[in-house]
């Protein structure tokens, strides 16, 4: 490097002279100080007077152009692994970038700023040892002036420029640029403030919406809620919560907002490498394509940037707060991770009280239907048991009448076995880990997701011939098929049965909604349903149904687990 000089030509009285590199930059001073000092308070100027972050980055290089006069110019941004996390070029055509492709990571004599955290200046870089080549289709460039820009000690990023104007860059090029980094990394400290108290803003009013969301009405459905908040405040192109499925370890997709969501909501995940797993067990990540690290469902929504963070309710991992990116999209940051979990923290609690606000809700449905249940069995069978006794003597007495009678008997019997079994349904058992219980948790799940109260039919000995791990896949079946009606088929009355014979087991559900075309698009979650299926070495259908909506039917046969 050459003799740093005051502004008149003499040698600055505090400089230190070094020994001048072979391919250093001699000293040529085709400017005016005074000049050069007006051109650097115009760019401080322009610098400090942007407070969004991406706008005073792009300001910086700009102006650096602009004061030294060169062809081109970048600002890189030390990602905190090494390397560059982010790349912002002045003064190339967009058409040019398009045909180089991949921007720069940081090697050669670009790593070499970066390992030096010093400036350094060429007369031409083609021909200094550290340098890498150009890409394809990269224009010619030949002197070159790199300056780090420091904040706190720490090197935030560089400068970068080439193919000044009027020839090498000077040593009076590197101190205006110097003194350029130096306002620049106060503008940069300045707009990441701004940027902090934008996203403490931005995290209070979601966090106030959710919760007034949340403790609007029992009825709510929690987790979409969320879906729907996230994707707003990590401007992210869709967002979802998922939880952890039986005990297999099987993801699912809980609810899902933004695009492709339809695609996703419902379906399995297998555990692998990537941010979902690891915020399932307790670690906020960041995961995308360039770490070798596919998405949670590619298959489904294309998707280059995933984060994940889990939620914890009550001290229970409840389930994994996820949003994505398109490969268009700036991938997600560091702070976009501080922002999620910062939200995760604080919406759990809201999450809590509004689950805890439902509890309650239902412990009041529970007891109103243990009522009449108990009222059902007390009053109303004995009356219909009483009145068939009746018809019953009647016959005797007319036997030209006993056939129609039978007839009102029969029809008796068959109200009393209804009422029995919504009796059943409606009473309270210690138990809640039965099959039936579990089905019924999931029909009480979406009572409020939907226009009526399902009605549900159990025929056969559900509970003794539904094992352990078939329940699992019955309840995932109904929850998929609810989800798919509650979202799409605009339904006023849906129906449920499981019945249990002597070699199968079969789910129908039907719905008065608007038919088969609504669930065109969900394609997704139909595979998994017929792959379940598949896996008992059975069948799943979807068909139109007598009142005009859709039958969906899953049947698998009966098999004896060996213990």
């Amino acid at each position: 490097m050459s003799v740093p000089h005051s502004g008149d030509g003499a040698p600055r009285k505090d400089s230190v002279t070094w020994p001048t590199p072979q391919n250093a930059v001699p000293d040529f001073r085709p400017q005016t100080a005074q000049r050069r000092l007006r051109n650097l308070v115009e760019a401080s100027q322009r610098v400090t007077g942007e407070l969004d972050l991406e706008h005073v980055l792009r300001q910086i290089a700009e102006s650096a152009v602009a004061l030294v006069e060169a062809q081109y110019g970048a600002l890189g941004v030390l990602s905190s692994c090494g390397g560059l996390e982010k790349f912002i070029h002045i003064g190339m055509p967009e058409d040019t970038v398009e045909r180089i492709g991949h921007l720069p990571e940081g090697h050669g004599v670009l790593g070499a700023v970066i390992d030096s955290a010093c400036p350094i200046r060429l007369r031409d870089l083609n021909t200094d040892p550290r340098a890498v080549g150009f890409p394809e289709n990269h224009p010619p460039m030949d002197t070159f002036l790199g300056v780090p820009i420091t904040i706190d000690g720490e090197t935030f990023g560089n400068l970068y420029l080439t193919n000044r104007a009027g020839g090498p860059f000077t040593s009076d090029d590197e101190d205006l640029v110097t003194t350029l980094a130096a306002t620049a990394a106060i503008a940069i400290s300045n707009a990441r403030q701004y940027g902090e108290a934008r996203r403490a803003q931005r995290l209070s009013e979601t966090l106030n919406e959710v919760t007034a969301a949340l403790l609007a009405s029992p009825h709510y459905d929690a987790f979409g809620i969320l879906t729907q908040h996230l994707a707003s405040l990590t401007e992210a192109d869709m967002a979802s919560v998922i939880v952890s499925d039986g005990d297999d370890e099987e993801l699912r997709v809980q609810d899902a907002w933004g695009t492709g969501a339809a695609l996703v909501e419902g379906i399995g995940l297998r555990p692998h490498d990537g941010a979902v797993p690891r915020a399932m067990d307790g670690q906020p990540s960041i995961s995308s394509e360039s770490l070798g690290e596919p998405g949670p469902f590619v298959a489904e929504v294309p998707q280059a940037s995933v984060m994940a963070v889990p939620l914890e309710v009550q001290g229970h991992r409840a389930a994994a707060l996820c949003v994505t990116r398109a490969e268009q999209r700036a991938p997600f940051a560091a702070e976009d991770l501080t922002l999620l979990s910062e939200f995760a923290g604080q919406a759990s609690l809201a999450v809590a009280l509004a689950w805890a606000r439902a509890d309650r809700h239902r412990l009041e449905i529970v007891e109103d239907r243990t009522r009449i249940a108990r009222d059902l069995h007390d009053h109303v069978i004995q009356r219909l048991f009483g009145a068939g006794l009746g018809l019953q003597a009647h016959a005797s007495a007319h036997p030209e009448c006993a056939d129609a009678m039978e007839e009102q008997v029969a029809l008796i019997d068959a109200a009393i076995s209804d009422i029995r079994t919504a009796v059943f349904t409606l009473q309270t058992r210690s138990s809640s880990d039965t099959p039936r219980h579990r089905l019924l948790s999931v029909v009480t799940e979406f009572s409020g997701r939907l226009a009526t109260m399902p009605r549900l039919a159990f025929a056969g000995p559900v509970d003794l011939v539904v094992s352990r791990s078939l329940a699992d896949d019955l309840v995932a079946v109904l929850r998929e098929s609810l989800t798919n009606i509650a979202r799409h088929a605009d339904a006023k009355a849906v129906r449920i049965e499981i019945s249990a014979a002597e070699s199968d087991v079969t789910l129908t559900v039907d719905d008065d909604g608007v038919g088969l075309s609504a669930h065109s698009d969900r394609r997704s979650g139909k595979d998994n349903l017929a792959a379940r299926a598949r896996a008992h070495g059975g069948a799943f259908t979807v068909s139109p149904n007598e009142l005009g909506g859709t039958r969906v039917q899953w049947t698998v046969p009966l098999v004896k687990e060996i213990p």
